[in-house]
């Protein structure tokens, strides 16, 4: 995973989707992306959620919630039991620029980089479940590069509003907390889904330790083409995009606490750079991408 991301890093994010372009709309997206993030009281005054990335165990006592609308069936890559959705999902995208002091700043993702540039991606979604980051290069095969064995025990399971860095902020050495432009050009384009349920065919935790282990830590996994043609099947689906109307202020401290603690974002802290969602409370995953063009 770290060879790869440092090929990506080397790139201009573009977002490929429908992009919202009513002002208004822009701010229903934002405003129903947001409405479910806590206030910053009652974030103090809640249990600090647990941080790690495995899939939650169920209890014994927990007992399915019954409902009188009606079951509708969801063709998504997920492979959960369909059930009714209210609301709809979405994935929030902030990218920071490491400033000369060594500072997180936020930047415009259609910000052109030069060589030596070095950026975090910071994800955020509005609800629990599963993400998943895959690879291209130059139109090729698609690689996994999240979940890794090497990473968070195998597991990439997110929590609402609790965000997710990339690269992580708390690597021990400075290097491997940014990603860094280099001087090699090409084509990248990274996909990002977000499930409420594990997609099918991809190993995780002890399963995807394992089975990197068998493979004496070469893990080029890559999806099965049934799965990945529903995923670019999913991506070309019509998903509401809303921009950030300002950049270049510095990471904050919310921010900051919300991300090493795994505590979450508050309705106070600053909105994503960009919120990605869908058009309809009955899909069950998110699919975008981010297309990385070197400078």
């Amino acid at each position: 995973m770290r060879k790869t991301l440092a090929a990506i890093s080397a790139a201009v994010l573009i977002v490929a989707g429908s992009l919202v372009s009513s002002g208004q709309d822009e701010e229903n997206v934002r405003g129903a992306f947001l409405t479910t993030r806590p206030k910053a009281e009652e974030r103090k005054s809640s249990p600090r959620p647990a941080r790690s990335r495995r899939r939650p165990k169920p209890t014994a006592t927990s007992t399915p919630a019954t409902t009188t609308t009606p079951v509708k069936s969801d063709p998504s890559p997920g492979t959960g039991s369909p059930r009714s959705r209210e609301q709809r999902i979405g994935l929030g995208l902030t990218l920071f620029m490491r400033d000369s002091n060594g500072m997180a700043v936020r930047v415009d993702p259609a910000h052109e980089f030069r060589e030596g540039d070095r950026i975090r991606v910071l994800l955020e979604t509005n609800a629990d479940g599963y993400l998943y980051i895959f690879n291209t290069t130059n139109e090729g095969p698609p690689v996994l590069l999240y979940p890794d064995p090497q990473l968070d025990e195998g597991g990439n399971y997110v929590q609402s509003h609790v965000p997710f860095e990339i690269p992580s902020s708390l690597a021990a050495e400075e290097r491997l907390r940014w990603l860094q432009f280099d001087e090699h050009a090409g084509r990248e384009r990274v996909y990002f889904v977000f499930s409420r349920e594990p997609l099918s065919g991809i190993p995780l935790e002890e399963e995807l330790i394992s089975f990197c282990a068998d493979n004496k830590g070469s893990c080029p996994i890559k999806p099965e083409a049934d799965l990945w043609a529903r995923i670019q099947r999913e991506v070309n689906q019509q998903t509401q995009i809303a921009k950030a109307r300002s950049y270049g202020k510095t990471e904050t401290a919310g921010e900051r606490e919300a991300t090493t603690r795994g505590i979450g974002l508050s309705k106070e802290d600053p909105e994503p750079s960009l919120v990605m969602m869908t058009v309809s409370s009955d899909r069950n995953t998110l699919v975008t991408a981010l297309d990385l063009t070197h400078k």
